[in-house]
């Protein structure tokens, strides 16, 4: 089953490298700004985890041969490793001082998303349940868009 998904893989693995690239290189731009606020670089990093993680799921999916129980194992361990950079980004804006600030949950809650996603799509897969791979894809544009929305934060918004 995961031979079927191969030309999306290669697609999603090329478009997070590249991705996660550009957000770096982006980021570099504006670095002065973005170093001076304790939530932003830690939401910039969870963001470019997130598209890592995206590139590691679709890469390994690529591996010839691959069982699908150990294919859905990685994942889980995968987005777990990735969740620590968000459960990070959540503890700051949680503790971040400035009250007048009310999209709190929203600075956060996109960054779970994609975890929530490759979190769940993994445990289906390790069990046979082949639609997690569905779901996985899903994972997939979810990291994508999370990363977009905090570059453009990042890039734009922290100039205003």
């Amino acid at each position: 089953m995961i031979e079927e998904w191969s030309e999306f893989n290669v697609a999603m693995a090329g478009a997070t490298a590249a991705l996660a690239g550009l957000v770096i290189v982006a980021a570099s731009v504006n670095i002065a700004e973005i170093v001076k606020s304790r939530t932003l670089t830690a939401r910039l990093l969870a963001g470019i985890a997130a598209l890592v993680l995206a590139l590691a799921v679709s890469a390994i999916g690529l591996v010839p041969g691959l069982d699908l129980t150990w294919y859905g194992v990685l994942i889980v361990a995968a987005a777990l490793f990735a969740a620590v950079f968000q459960v990070n980004v959540t503890r700051l804006i949680a503790r971040d001082p400035n009250p007048a600030d009310r999209a709190r949950p929203l600075k956060y809650l996109i960054g779970f998303l994609p975890l929530a996603a490759y979190l769940v799509a993994g445990v289906m897969v390790a069990v046979g349940h082949l639609s997690g791979l569905h779901l996985a894809a899903a994972g997939c544009l979810l990291a994508i868009v999370s990363a977009i929305v905090v570059s453009w934060v990042a890039l734009v918004e922290v100039l205003r």
